[in-house]
């Protein structure tokens, strides 16, 4: 009773033949692909106000086009959320693709989380979908299931709901599934890509990386793994940093069901195998979250290049030319970050040079448009020595923002649509619970005093993943032994993860513990703004968050070094 599900995509843009690499490599019983993120959403917001017919993701239909048949030869049911905004619009496509391929498959897709109507003023908002309507469309015998906004692990959870006959109510088994849908959700992540030991592992096998799949038990156990011969790595620390990625305390709480991540044991199971077991499941929270999108205004950047001598001095210089030239129509938010790329006596020009951003924000175009650009084109003969800019900034372009809201689960109405045109409601949840946060689990005990310390990079010995989640980032940090999660867990505190990135000194800052992962995973509220489309820092979607942290100095044990 092994189901076997494979991933192709982590994102609008991923490999484009990760599909036909899936449905070749190996066996599986069904196909997904994640086309879609907080910005992928302002994007196709974007796509459909230029074309009503639009709003889903193009590539998916290409890729389809030269496997649409392959799948259906060896019995792959595909399951995307690749409909985006407009997943009637791709379902339908997908039919005049294969009528035109004479392919005969069924096709279903899911409705009900766009509730941009009721939010006036939005782009887009839309509700984020469990999985049991992906799983009455596979019950009905569709082949093919387009989604819009479902959870990324509803991919997984709905077939695997399907495929065993899970109700609403078999929490620990729809969390194993959960679970085992977020390790797949991102590709290649769980096989070696973005990985902080990539050092450690055989560098030909990380220059292409397979994509993840996962034979699901029917009691919510999973083994990770991937199609032989595919390049990459799947081991415990692997899938341990894919599991910190993007979230927040022990209780990772979705639609169908809230998974309790301090319960999660992974264990290796064979080469290129790794165990998922002991997941334990609770009610879903009471309410559904709501992305919703907008657009903010216009923004614009310059970046001054600053060479050779008195780097602080040139930065003065420019900064206050700049406020005196726009001081009449001042745009309503201006940003300078002086980043010093710069080393003394240096061998190149380039790498003489430190770079100094200005953005600016606004509702209006022209006053981060003509205005910043006559601004700053104006002082190439009248400002520091060694003047010049990366590039001159041309028009405003607009960008979006990203909130969070919630609804009750009886405010959407989700609906199966069949491949033969039937529509069947999916009733919300019986049971939901109010989540407070998980208790903290005992601390181990600290590390016996083992000799000498020496000033090191913390990521000489533990592993972090960074992920953003609209304004607010994640940094998860773990360790590969014992030893070092007993000096690790007493030692990063919430103190010291703020002294060693000061830009979260000023920020809410939570710090949550999960001792079966070895790992701690910090919640940054507010550090990146107003979300990704908004791109508040130099790092929009905090991806090098972690590597940062990684990378700052401490006192280590000599032993564990």
């Amino acid at each position: 009773m092994t189901l076997r599900i494979g991933n192709a995509s982590g994102f609008y843009g991923d490999r484009f033949d990760a599909m036909r690499e899936m449905l070749t490599g190996g066996e599986l019983d069904v196909l997904t692909g994640d086309y879609l993120a907080e910005l992928t959403m302002l994007i196709l917001g974007r796509d459909r106000l230029k074309d009503p017919g639009a709003g889903y993701a193009r590539t998916f239909l290409r890729q389809l086009e030269e496997c649409l048949g392959l799948a259906h030869d060896r019995g792959v049911r595909i399951v995307t959320n690749a409909g985006g905004l407009n997943p009637a619009g791709l379902a339908d496509a997908v039919r005049d693709l294969a009528a035109r391929l004479g392919v005969p498959v069924r096709v279903a897709h899911v409705e009900g989380d766009d509730l941009t109507r009721a939010h006036p003023g939005s782009l887009a908002a839309h509700a984020y979908l469990g999985g049991f309507g992906i799983a009455a469309c596979l019950r009905a015998g569709a082949e093919v299931v387009i989604t819009g906004r479902v959870t990324d692990a509803a991919l997984v959870s709905g077939p695997a709901a399907a495929h065993f006959g899970w109700q609403p109510d078999a929490y620990d088994r729809l969390a194993g599934a959960v679970v085992a849908g977020h390790v797949l959700e991102c590709g290649a992540q769980a096989t070696g890509g973005n990985y902080a030991f990539f050092g450690d592992l055989e560098p030909r096998r990380l220059r292409r990386p397979g994509f993840p799949l996962a034979e699901l038990h029917e009691d919510g156990t999973a083994v990770i793994t991937k199609h032989p011969g595919t390049g990459g790595v799947v081991d415990v620390g692997t899938v341990t940093a894919q599991l910190l990625y993007e979230t927040g305390g022990a209780r990772y709480a979705g639609p169908d069901v809230t998974a309790r991540l301090d319960t999660v044991r992974l264990t290796q199971d064979g080469p290129d195998r790794v165990r998922i077991e002991g997941v334990r499941g609770e009610a879903p929270p009471p309410e559904l979250k709501v992305g919703r999108n907008r657009l903010g205004g216009f923004r614009n950047e310059v970046t001054f290049v600053l060479t050779g001598l008195d780097i602080e001095d040139k930065a003065a210089l420019v900064r206050a030319q700049m406020t005196d030239a726009l001081a009449k129509s001042p745009p309503a938010d201006t940003r300078w970050d002086l980043v010093r790329t710069d080393r003394p006596d240096a061998p190149t020009e380039e790498t003489a040079s430190a770079l100094l951003r200005l953005v600016v924000r606004d509702q209006d175009p022209e006053a981060v448009g003509r205005t910043l650009s006559g601004a700053a084109v104006e002082l190439a003969l009248a400002s520091y020595p060694g003047f010049h800019v990366l590039a001159p900034p041309g028009k405003g372009a607009p960008y979006g923002v990203f909130e969070d809201v919630y609804v009750p689960h009886g405010a959407v109405d989700h609906v199966a649509v069949l491949h033969d045109g039937r529509r069947v409601p999916v009733p919300p949840a019986h049971d939901t619970l109010v989540l407070d946060e998980a208790p903290q689990p005992p601390l181990p005990e600290p590390l016996a005093p083992t000799g000498p310390t020496r000033r090191a990079p913390l990521g000489r010995v533990a592993g972090a993943r960074s992920g953003d989640k609209g304004g607010n980032a994640n940094v998860g940090v773990w360790a590969r032994t014992d030893d070092v999660w007993q000096w690790l867990a007493p030692t990063l505190t919430v103190g010291l993860f703020r002294e060693l990135l000061p830009e979260t000194a000023e920020l809410p800052v939570t710090r949550h513990v999960l001792p079966n992962l070895r790992a701690l995973n910090f919640v940054v509220e507010g550090i990146l703004g107003e979300g990704v489309a908004a791109q508040h820092r130099f790092d929009p979607q905090a991806k090098a968050l972690g590597e940062w942290l990684r990378s700052r100095h401490l006192d280590i044990p000599e032993a564990l070094l």
